[in-house]
């Protein structure tokens, strides 16, 4: 028993930190458990995993990620701005590996994407033209497009950057936006009520764990008011939205084990840089497109990775 014991303890120790609910975050978990066991590890067998679940409990992030440095795991994978703040209050010496975060730069995370220093590193979501991309797809699908509005979530440093960096690109192109935003949940009918007020012909989501938590009330009340909406991930086109486009975030999920390895064999964090989204995922709804009388451009639907009929 006690030699038995010995070899349990030689097995790497991994916490896994989510803000979301298990079946949310299904695709991406799998990902990551996928991306490890083409690298050698299997759960349970030559590697252990704690996994801790926010169940979009936002409050709840710090305790679960106090619970994880306290069972003293080898390494942790995060996902979101929300979570690695709490993991880096909790532990500056355990190594975090961001499967998907905003921009760490800006929220203090890291010293810098190529030199992130400090115990956290892993995948940033932000990409330049990630704004002018959304931008260019609502000018495509909806005619005579001029007023667009931009859905965010006001506690998110992150929504700042992206509106920032979509604005230049929107005057190019001679569109206005119309700056929406809440803090809670409760806040998203009255959001919907100003667009409608403000004549907005067009809806971006900017990237939010809240609005991904609510896709389903979000996208049932963008179709409310007829308003085509790009959303950041897929799954909102799964419930009816009209389109995404974004980082594929199980590519990103899939990558993060591969930090978990090269920090399981001696890498240090600090010296492993941050690096962006390669893999981009465009989808589109059919249905909902003719349901708000649109047409989607056969070139579109071409270059789509997914088209929902």
């Amino acid at each position: 028993m006690q030699i038995r014991a010995q070899q349990l303890r030689k097995i790497p120790r991994i916490g896994v930190l989510l803000p979301g609910a298990p079946a949310m975050w299904s695709l991406r978990s799998k990902a990551l458990l996928d991306g490890l066991r083409e690298l050698g590890y299997v759960e349970g067998r030559t590697i252990a995993i704690e996994w801790k679940w926010g169940d979009d409990q936002f409050d709840t992030l710090s305790g679960l990620a106090a619970d994880l440095v306290r069972s003293n795991v080898d390494v942790i994978v995060t996902g979101g701005t929300s979570a690695t703040k709490a993991l880096k209050t909790a532990t500056q010496t355990i190594p975090i590996v961001m499967a998907i975060v905003g921009d760490p730069v800006a929220a203090g995370l890291v010293d810098s994407l190529a030199h992130p220093g400090g115990n956290a590193t892993g995948f940033s979501i932000v990409a330049p033209e990630l704004g002018t991309k959304r931008l260019e797809l609502l000018k495509e699908i909806v005619p005579n497009l001029s007023s667009i509005a931009v859905l965010s979530n006001a506690k998110n440093p992150q929504s700042k950057i992206e509106m920032k960096e979509m604005q230049g690109a929107a005057q190019a192109m001679g569109l206005q936006l119309y700056p929406a935003e809440i803090s809670t949940v409760d806040g998203l009918e009255d959001a919907f009520v100003e667009m409608n007020k403000a004549a907005a012909q067009a809806l971006i989501l900017l990237t939010d764990p809240i609005l991904f938590g609510q896709r389903k009330r979000t996208v049932e009340l963008a179709n409310k008011y007829k308003l085509p909406a790009v959303y950041f991930y897929s799954g909102f086109v799964a419930e009816g939205g009209l389109m995404s486009y974004g980082p594929s975030d199980v590519d990103l999920f899939r990558r993060a084990a591969g930090y978990v390895d090269r920090i399981l064999k001696g890498m240090k964090p600090g010296e492993l840089p941050v690096e962006q989204p390669t893999k981009f995922e465009l989808t589109f709804n059919l249905k909902t497109a003719k349901a708000l009388g649109l047409t989607v451009p056969p070139k579109l639907l071409l270059t789509a990775d997914e088209v929902i009929e």
